[in-house]
């Protein structure tokens, strides 16, 4: 019976040096919606973070250790999102790459700050999540007082002296976003002809489209998410209106395609210029297609904020929190992005957001602005 007891303890102390393996493991996290209705969204960056992990993985890891993804799921709701928040920064996690919705982001930031981890965001856009003197933030992505500019500068030159609608879902991303579109606009001296909210999650529009039509609008502009823009697209024509329908950055998912159809086709969006086409991200952009991944809309944004963290990280010798965001606020990071730098808030310095138009196959490009 000895040997089988001898063996018994080689087994143990041979389960004891595995977890103790593991437990060396860094722990990182990607939060955002895995589910509900902007899913499309969360799978771009949880595929930008699994790829960015094993790829840092790859090379050696971090300080030497391998890196560990915890994935968290948010739904978008604000309150899920706080509970999340404090679960990853519970668990001492030192960085996380999310959320995706503002609404998400911003009651997430402060539990992040209180628990000591850095929050990266590659999506949310609304200006408050980097105005409230947090010591924890930043995005990798633009705000949504640059991208309504860019969305106003367009409506301005190409739909002058034409009614505008301007229609937002009450949401922080989208009411926000309809908000500084409406600012830069009726500063350029544009007034809209119509300013409406509904709520997300809504599937009828037929009020809204009748008095769409019966102010002859020739463009809608929707502060919210491509579910809704979608239902609102199609109810227009099925009402007859060829009107125009333009909005953000929350469209960017082919998601958007397969609610429409060909009825796509015209619709215009904002976002930042293709990183897809980005010569820094030439290689990612293969590796991903490899595995049968389009890193469309956020993906690459995603990966972008795993490389600025853990480039700082290797800078900072730790991992420890404060002392890599002063890193990073300190540097320029080279991302798939391109070279990034960080203002004392936590946005990026340099930011440039352009038009893009869908087509009947389901495809979209850019326009210029």
């Amino acid at each position: 019976m000895k040997p089988i007891k001898l063996l018994g303890l080689a087994f143990g102390a041979s389960l004891a040096l595995t977890s103790l393996a593991h437990a060396d493991d860094i722990t990182v996290a990607v939060a955002g919606p895995m589910t509900g209705g902007e899913s499309a969204f969360g799978r771009q960056l949880k595929n930008g973070a699994e790829r960015a992990v094993a790829d840092l993985n790859a090379a050696g890891g971090v300080l030497g250790k391998k890196l560990k993804l915890d994935v968290e799921d948010d739904g978008c709701d604000p309150k899920q999102a706080r509970s999340v928040a404090e679960k990853i920064a519970g668990d001492g996690t030192p960085f996380v790459a999310g959320h995706f919705c503002s609404s998400s982001s911003i009651p997430a930031s402060e539990a992040y700050a209180d628990g000591g981890t850095l929050q990266i965001t590659p999506a949310s856009t609304n200006p408050l999540f980097t105005e409230r003197k947090l010591w924890n933030v930043l995005r990798v992505c633009g705000r949504d007082d640059q991208q309504g500019l860019v969305a106003a500068e367009y409506i301005v030159k190409n739909f002058k002296g034409k009614n505008v609608a301007i229609l937002n879902d009450k949401t922080t991303y989208g009411k926000g976003l309809a908000d500084e579109t409406k600012k830069a606009l009726n500063k350029a001296g544009f007034q809209e002809k119509m300013f409406e909210s509904y709520n997300k999650g809504d599937k009828d529009f037929n009020s809204i489209v009748s008095r769409l039509k019966r102010d002859n609008i020739d463009l809608v502009y929707v502060g919210g998410y491509h579910q809704e823009a979608g239902l609102i697209l199609r109810q227009m024509r099925d009402q007859g209106l060829k009107t125009i329908l333009m909005a953000g950055d929350a469209m960017n998912d082919k998601e958007f395609a397969s609610i429409t159809g060909p009825l796509a086709e015209g619709t215009l969006f904002t976002f930042g210029p293709d990183p897809r086409n980005k010569p820094t991200a030439k290689a990612i952009v293969e590796e991903f297609k490899s595995k049968g991944i389009d890193p469309e809309g956020y993906t690459l944004y995603t990966y972008a904020a795993f490389q600025v963290w853990s480039q700082a990280v290797a800078k900072a010798g730790t991992t420890d929190a404060k002392k890599v965001i002063d890193t990073i606020k300190a540097g320029e990071w080279d991302t798939v992005l391109g070279k990034m730098a960080f203002d004392a808030k936590g946005d990026i310095k340099a930011i440039d957001y352009v038009v893009y138009k869908w087509d009947a196959k389901g495809n979209y490009a850019e326009i210029g602005n």
